[in-house]
């Protein structure tokens, strides 16, 4: 049995931090339900064409889960969404700020009808304060959080490279989820769990904003290194670089005697500790450079594995999708969408005695008709539905 399988989740959901978190919970075995607009859907279809005419982001985001297109706005949609409320476990929606109030879908307004309902209403700024009617998008998000100014290069700041910040808010609501339906158990009361976007990027930002606020040093950009660690990140070799890092003097010990073959570093002045070694980073960087020139990424490799020094390779997309470790331990499936079948990867965590359900991706409306029948709906209303673009 899978975690939760038996519990129906109301998605009223669109781009990515939502789409994440429900993701999850279908691989956790949850029927998930994917309210979308009638015609064009969730407007992630649309971000891309680049998996065989499908948006590589929506495939990644929504496989397993149950589409019904429905305007709540109108008296059929708005009937058929309370009958699916009415029988859920959980209602998650990152509509645009105040659109589920105005509608009537807040915990508060809720629970009366569905006690047990778990409610969780993702935002970008929160529900209050001078930002609570602002978009919230991914890059604004990195830049209101302060993430832009520590990512990139010394001269230019950089958004990271994926969405983060939907994502880290797409997993706190899973977490959030999880914790309410686990409370639920106990006490049999649903709950009103609410995630803001830049409250999720902050989290992973205390400790450069720490920093700053009490030391009054801003942490500085550094592409491959880390601000607070020498050495660590990327070393050049006679054809190409190395990324690696050393922890602990245990480790920079090691480095010395067995990489670089040179104890009388390991107590020289200017890295004889983390502090002179971050101070003196560049001379470091030189003298570890120097013994690495003459040598190919694989053998300097093969020699920090030999010393059981941390380092790995600057891989690109198409590395990482065809990476032995992930074939090694099967962690490809395939799953089904309007193009064809698509390889996507299990999910992080693993149940020794299941699998995650990896679920096909499915079309706009797909499951419409299906899931308005098993509410009680005709087909001559669901007919009428459709003639009025409520469904």
């Amino acid at each position: 049995m899978r975690p939760m399988e038996g519990m129906r989740v109301i998605a009223l959901e669109h781009a990515v931090a939502g789409p994440l978190c429900t993701r999850h919970l279908v691989d956790l075995g949850a029927e998930v339900i994917k309210i979308e607009r009638p015609g064009d859907g969730d407007f992630a279809r649309a971000y891309d064409d680049y998996v065989d005419g499908i948006s590589s982001i929506f495939i990644w985001l929504n496989r397993g889960k149950r589409s019904v297109t429905l305007d709540i706005k109108q008296d059929d949609g708005r009937a058929a969404m309370d009958a699916l409320i009415a029988g859920a476990d959980v209602l998650v929606q990152n509509l645009a700020p105040g659109a589920a109030a105005r509608l009537g879908l807040t915990h508060a307004a809720l629970k009366a009808t569905n006690p047990k309902l778990v409610v969780c209403d993702i935002s970008g700024y929160g529900e209050s304060g001078p930002f609570v009617r602002k978009k919230a998008y991914d890059l604004l998000i990195q830049a209101e959080s302060g993430l832009i100014s520590v990512t990139g290069t010394e001269d230019e700041p950089s958004r990271v490279g994926i969405s983060i910040a939907d994502i880290a808010t797409g997993m706190y609501a899973m977490t959030g989820i999880l914790s309410a339906l686990l409370r639920r158990s106990r006490t049999g009361e649903g709950s009103n769990v609410k995630i803001a976007m830049l409250d999720a990027v902050a989290e992973w930002m205390t400790y450069p904003m720490l920093r700053h606020a009490y030391a009054g040093s801003a942490q500085p950009r550094m592409p491959t290194s880390h601000p607070a660690i020498a050495p660590y990140g990327a070393h050049r070799t006679k054809d190409g670089q190395v990324i690696m890092g050393l922890q602990n003097e245990r480790e920079w010990a090691t480095f010395c005697d067995k990489v670089l073959g040179r104890t009388e570093v390991r107590t020289d002045p200017l890295f004889a500790d983390m502090a002179r070694r971050r101070a003196n980073r560049e001379a470091l960087t030189a003298l570890i450079e120097d013994f690495f020139s003459d040598k190919s990424s694989v053998e300097v490799s093969a020699l920090l594995d030999q010393a059981g020094i941390a380092n790995g390779r600057l891989n690109d997309p198409i590395d990482a999708w065809n990476h032995v470790q992930f074939a090694a331990r099967d962690r490809w499936r395939e799953i089904g969408t309007e193009a064809g079948r698509v390889r996507a990867l299990l999910p992080p965590v693993t149940f020794t005695d299941h699998e995650a359900a990896m679920g096909d991706v499915p079309r706009v409306g797909q499951h419409t008709d299906q899931v308005l029948t098993e509410l009680g709906f005709t087909a001559q209303r669901i007919a009428a539905m459709r003639a009025a673009h409520a469904a």
